[in-house]
């Protein structure tokens, strides 16, 4: 094969590769699993129950920041990564992520400023997130941009609040 074939097929994989990527990326699916609503009712069955963690933080620790993580959708994040960051690598972990359908990212990294809540009760801690969805869900003015993923809708603000949830609830289980 001489160097134009060659180009050409190059070209044209790579032209392929990214059609389809941005195609994947941007299909409309189905959410309803990833609803305020759902992690609400997630959070009664486990604010029932016993549960073990096995990760880094303990429950309350874990659910104080979930609930920062809605809280400051609201109200804005203490510190935020450049906007460069925002607009290339955050909006496309943000669409992978939503893509997927589910969220992987260090379950023991802080949001850069939060207030680490190292004590407490569970059902607490949990019902610190039950009352931020709350308020989340109903919430109308404008939502502070996210630290990582920049400007989210209302909807995408739910997916991703509902995506980091279930991630950190991997680490738990019923006892």
């Amino acid at each position: 094969m001489n160097r134009r074939a060659f180009t050409k097929y190059i070209a044209s994989g790579a032209f392929v590769g990214l059609a389809g990527g941005y195609y994947w990326l941007n299909t409309l699916r189905d959410h309803s699993q990833l609803s305020v609503d759902l992690m609400l009712d997630k959070l009664d069955v486990l604010s029932k129950t016993p549960l073990e963690t096995m990760g880094q933080w303990d429950a309350p620790r874990t659910f104080h920041h979930l609930a920062q993580s809605v809280e400051f959708s609201m109200a804005g994040f203490p510190e935020q990564k450049s906007a460069m960051f925002q607009n290339t690598v955050g909006q496309l972990a943000y669409k992978v992520f939503r893509a997927r359908g589910t969220m992987s990212h260090g379950l023991d990294e802080a949001i850069p400023g939060e207030v680490i809540i190292d004590n407490g009760e569970t059902p607490q801690a949990i019902d610190r997130l039950k009352t931020a969805l709350l308020d989340f869900r109903s919430y109308d003015a404008d939502l502070k941009p996210h630290f990582a993923y920049g400007h989210l809708s209302k909807t995408d603000y739910a997916i991703a609040h509902a995506l980091h949830i279930n991630n950190h609830l991997e680490e738990f289980q019923l006892a």
